[in-house]
C-alpha cells in the first residue's frame, strides 16, 4: 500500500493533534487517576467489565451485519469478516476479568449500558451502517489507539496495587501489544483514501468525537459504578 507524503503527513497530524490530546485527557480522568494511585475500588474495576462485555457483544453482532451489509463487495465483505475473526474472544475476556473480581454469569446477563457507554457504542454502530470505509476506518484508528494505551495502563497498575489473577489480566495484555498493529494499518489505509479536503475533515471530526465519547464513556462508569 502506498500513498504520498502530504497524506501520510495529514494522517500524522490527526493522530498528534487530536487524538493523543484526547488520549491524555482520558488519562487525566477520575478513573485512571485513581487506578494509578491504587485508589479505584473494585466496583469500578467490576463496572469496567460489564460495560466494555456489552460493548464487545455490540462489536461482534454490527460486524456481523456489517458483513452482510457489504456482501455485494468481496474487498469490504472479508475486511469485516477479519475484523469479526479479531474479536470474537474479546467480551470472554472482558467477562473473565470481572469473575475474577467476584461478578457472577448473572452481573452479565442483567445488565445494561450505563449513559455515556451507550452514547459510545451508538457512534460505533453509526459509523459502521451509516459511514463510508473513511468513517470505519477512523473509528478504528482513534479507539484502538485510546484502548491500547488504557490496556498499558490497566496492566501496570493493576499489577501494582491490585490482586487480579494472570489469567484474568488476558484482556489487557492481548490490547496493548495487537491494537498497535490494528492502528498502523487504518492509518496507512486513511492516508491512501482520505484525499479530498471534504474527506479529511470528516476524520478530523469523527476523532473529535471519539475522544470526547471515550471519556464520557469512562466517566459514566466511574458515576455509574460509584
Amino acid at each position: 500500500m502506498t500513498t504520498d507524503a502530504k497524506n501520510s503527513r495529514f494522517v500524522d497530524e490527526v493522530i498528534q493533534d487530536i487524538i493523543q490530546p484526547g488520549v491524555e485527557q482520558l488519562m487525566d480522568s477520575r478513573y485512571f487517576t485513581d487506578l494509578r494511585s491504587g485508589k479505584l475500588t473494585t466496583r469500578r474495576l467490576q463496572g469496567f467489565s460489564i460495560q466494555h462485555y456489552i460493548h464487545n457483544m455490540g462489536v461482534l453482532k454490527l460486524a456481523a451485519l456489517g458483513a452482510v451489509q457489504r456482501a455485494t463487495d468481496d474487498g469490504a465483505f472479508l475486511g469485516v469478516v477479519g475484523a469479526l475473526n479479531e474479536e470474537v474472544a474479546h467480551p470472554v475476556m472482558a467477562r473473565k476479568f470481572g469473575l475474577a473480581l467476584g461478578l457472577t454469569e448473572a452481573d452479565f446477563d442483567r445488565a445494561t449500558p450505563a449513559y455515556g457507554c451507550l452514547l459510545h457504542t451508538a457512534a460505533c454502530l453509526h459509523g459502521v451502517f451509516l459511514g463510508g470505509s473513511i468513517d470505519l476506518l477512523t473509528l478504528l484508528l482513534s479507539n484502538e489507539t485510546m484502548v491500547q494505551r488504557y490496556a498499558t495502563e490497566f496492566n501496570t497498575y493493576l499489577r501494582e496495587h491490585y490482586d487480579v489473577p494472570e489469567d484474568a489480566m488476558e484482556f489487557f495484555t492481548v490490547h496493548m501489544g495487537a491494537d498497535i498493529e490494528h492502528t498502523a494499518r487504518s492509518a496507512n489505509t486513511i492516508a491512501v483514501m482520505a484525499t479530498s479536503d471534504e474527506d479529511q475533515e470528516r476524520v478530523r471530526v469523527m476523532c473529535r468525537n471519539m475522544a470526547r465519547l471515550k471519556l464520557g464513556k469512562f466517566d459514566s462508569i466511574y458515576e455509574e459504578y460509584a
